[in-house]
């Protein structure tokens, strides 16, 4: 059995932002003589707010910006956000380009103490099932598992990239053989996240407990991308799959949101 690296959660701090005034206003003002006429008097200024005026502005504007930030996930309806767990700040949102298609985009979102969500990573493009998207996912359909899932697991091949969440190393994870497009399937589990369809969460992604019977299927996880569609996961280009495993972070409560976007719309 892999042994399990521990892992410390530490909450990172959030990037505050703020605003640059660029260019300032600048000349020299000339002396007039004590004979010479009075000066006309001043045109009506065009130049950038001054002072207090122009700092109630600049906050004003940034919190419109903050405003605009949307309270939902884009591309996520009400059914489907309701499904994710209220203490789950960071959600990473697959969609399927049709209930029959293969290509899919993920996108990880991640929402701040105002309750705003923000995109943090991507759009990264990979593959799901050959077959698509099912509600219904049974052994050998050849399609990927739709709903919200926990992510909390994380193991592969190679050595821990930096993962947060917990990471098993180990030689399991080889795979050989070619995809349903003659490519090669070398390399794809060098990193994966275990998606919790049908498992024991807390465990190596590895583990063959089926809580719901072996005929629902299992084993469904992100890992690398092979250049194909799946039997039932969900792939990601090599560099993507790094910037995840980084990105993960348990304190957050993570989630996956994944099937069609027409679905996941609803």
């Amino acid at each position: 059995m892999p042994v399990r690296k521990g892992t410390t959660a530490v909450l990172t701090c959030a990037l505050s932002s703020a605003l640059v005034l660029t260019g300032a206003l600048g000349g020299c003002t000339a002396q007039r003589p004590p004979s010479a006429a009075p000066a006309p008097a001043p045109a009506a200024s065009t130049s950038p707010l001054q002072g207090p005026e122009r700092n109630r502005t600049q906050g004003q504007e940034a919190r419109d910006g903050a405003n605009r930030a949307p309270s939902r996930i884009p591309g996520i309806g009400p059914r489907t956000y309701g499904r994710i767990p209220e203490g789950t700040t960071q959600v990473l949102v697959v969609s399927g380009d049709g209930i029959d298609g293969n290509i899919a985009t993920a996108v990880l979102h991640e929402r701040d103490a105002a309750g705003r969500w923000h995109r943090a990573a991507g759009p990264w493009t990979g593959h799901n099932a050959l077959r698509g998207w099912t509600d219904d996912h049974v052994a050998g359909d050849l399609r990927s598992p739709t709903g919200v899932y926990r992510l909390g697991d994380a193991g592969g091949r190679l050595p821990d990239p930096g993962a947060r969440v917990p990471y098993d190393q180990d030689e399991e994870f080889a795979v050989s053989g070619t995809g349903f497009l003659g490519e090669s399937l070398e390399g794809s589990f060098d990193y994966v996240v275990a998606i919790d369809y049908n498992r024991v969460p807390g465990t190596t992604p590895l583990d063959k407990e089926r809580p719901l019977g072996p005929e629902r299927g299992g084993g469904v996880w992100i890992h690398v991308d092979h250049g194909g569609p799946t039997q039932a996961c969900v792939s990601l280009p090599r560099e993507d799959m790094t910037e995840l495993l980084r990105a993960l972070d348990p304190v957050r409560e993570p989630v996956v949101v994944m099937g069609p976007a027409a679905t996941l719309a609803g």
